[in-house]
């Protein structure tokens, strides 16, 4: 094997590709991306076993021998990233080792054979269901930033470790809650499901495709089915296996009878929380929240006897009352929404609040508040 190309082009394929590889993970081989040079460009791959991201680069790369090879992916993306902007780079294989030569810089990385590497999971078809869909680069992107603050991390119940997609009839919505929370964003979804589909996408998987959108505006393509999903987008390619389990009813959990409702400014209001914020308890991060008329004043105190107290103008006719929250679950909301005014909404008891942006409906908040 043997290539030649510029820093700038692999640049960001290889921030992409390494991105899913766990340095923590028990198989060597697991540490490494693949490398793949023929007639069609330079093809990386890497995996966790759970998922694998696929890059292809057809365009300015001049392949002077075909070959295949694993080196480690920590350590070719940082030689990478290290070198000046508009190095020119040759890589190739002689004997066992990857020999990286740019400028008067020489570099030598063991390989780990190719046969060790796992097999493509992209070639894998899933029998029975299977929806092709595509989205607007946008789309995808709302579906992820509005939800992704409530997806729980290492919880016991494995099932809310993710993120939900629901198609249904046409319609595309993505769930996620911890169980203190929820975040609900529901689009169209651009292809009509003779029955409805519910996906569970590992945590993990979310966040990478986030990185994968980051820096591109094509049009992104899936493939779901009943086990795994496909997303990709221009040169690249991230299929994931998806979490066996059963996410909450989501039509069950949104209350209907949220009737007092609060109406502020957004802005405002996440200022004001982020500065209550300072004082409050690092066990509970608890604010009570006290409204009365036009007012809306925010309190935190801590063990230590310190208090903070912030004072709001709001819109809200209905009778005083008083209610806690987390202070970190009503920010992440707010940093959520990109609206200039928020509405809380609760029902007579002070249960579950309802929290949403006027003027962009399709993203809904739920929050459990605290005992006071």
């Amino acid at each position: 094997m043997k290539f030649r190309t510029s820093r700038e082009v692999l640049l960001r394929p290889l921030r992409v590709v390494t991105g899913v590889v766990d340095r923590r993970h028990t198989l060597p081989v697991l540490a490494n991306l693949l490398l793949e040079a023929s007639d069609d460009g330079l093809l990386l791959r890497a995996t966790d076993l759970e998922m694998e991201v696929v890059a292809r680069v057809r365009e300015d790369v001049e392949v002077a021998q075909s070959g295949v090879v694993t080196v480690s992916a920590q350590k070719l993306g940082e030689i990478w990233q290290s070198l000046p902007d508009g190095a020119q780079v040759q890589v190739a294989l002689e004997s066992d080792r990857v020999v990286l030569r740019s400028g008067s810089s020489r570099f030598v990385l063991a390989t780990i054979p190719v046969a060790d590497f796992p097999s493509s999971q992209e070639g894998e078809e899933e029998e029975g269901l299977k929806v092709e869909l595509a989205l607007p680069h946008s789309d995808m992107r709302r579906l992820i930033e509005r939800t992704k603050c409530a997806m729980a991390n290492q919880d016991v119940r494995y099932f809310l470790n993710g993120l939900l997609l629901e198609l249904s009839g046409n319609t595309l919505r993505a769930a996620a809650s911890d169980g203190h929370r929820m975040a609900l964003c529901t689009l169209d979804g651009g292809a009509e499901v003779p029955e409805t589909l519910r996906l569970i996408v590992p945590r993990k998987s979310v966040l990478d495709i986030e990185r994968l959108l980051a820096d591109s505006q094509e049009e992104v393509r899936l493939v779901l089915g009943r086990n795994n999903i496909r997303i990709s987008q221009g040169q690249y390619t991230l299929t994931t296996k998806l979490v066996d389990g059963q996410f909450p009813d989501v039509d069950r959990i949104v209350p209907r009878n949220a009737d007092k409702t609060i109406l502020g400014d957004r802005e405002t209001l996440r200022q004001a929380l982020h500065r209550a914020s300072i004082l409050s308890s690092e066990k509970s991060s608890e604010v009570r929240f006290q409204v009365e008329g036009d007012q809306l004043t925010i309190r935190a105190s801590n063990p230590n006897q310190e208090e903070a107290e912030e004072v709001v103008a709001v819109d809200y006719a209905g009778q005083p009352l008083e209610v806690g929250f987390n202070v970190r679950y009503i920010q992440d909301v707010l940093t959520a929404l990109d609206t200039e005014s928020v509405k809380f909404s609760l029902p007579e008891n002070n249960g579950i609040a309802v929290i949403e942006g006027p003027g962009a409906e399709e993203a809904l908040y739920l929050v459990m508040p605290l005992r006071l």
